[in-house]
């Protein structure tokens, strides 16, 4: 109830480190969520692993299909991003785009990016 009603407020709300410890199939179907976030465990060996492939395969065809934005997380090369991207995974985050920066850089980020937007 208490998630339904932050939902009412219009607040997003995720799955984050999707098939890892307590995230389960039965969060989707008992929680009024929006975004599934694919583990970064599952993206690391992506390419190397067949099971990670399959669970990440798994994972993505599924929140599509229920409507739900998917994130894989830990995106580190161009090879993920483009596997990830064959598989229409809606959002990727990780290394291969940006390493961690302070919340000052990051604005002075957002600030250069919205001037180009406006050129």
């Amino acid at each position: 109830d208490v998630l339904t009603n932050i939902k009412k407020m219009g607040v997003r709300l995720a799955i984050y480190d999707f098939g890892t410890g307590y995230s389960s199939l039965s969060q989707i179907r008992n929680f009024p969520i929006d975004t599934l976030k694919v583990d970064r465990s599952f993206i690391r060996n992506l390419l190397q692993d067949a099971d990670n492939k399959a669970i990440t395969e798994a994972i993505i065809t599924m929140g599509k299909t229920l409507g739900l934005t998917v994130v894989a997380e830990g995106v580190e090369t161009e090879a993920q991003k483009d596997f990830l991207r064959e598989l229409i995974c809606d959002e990727m985050q990780g290394f291969l785009f940006s390493k961690p920066i302070s919340p000052e850089a990051f604005a002075e980020l957002l600030r250069r990016h919205n001037i180009n937007q406006k050129s």
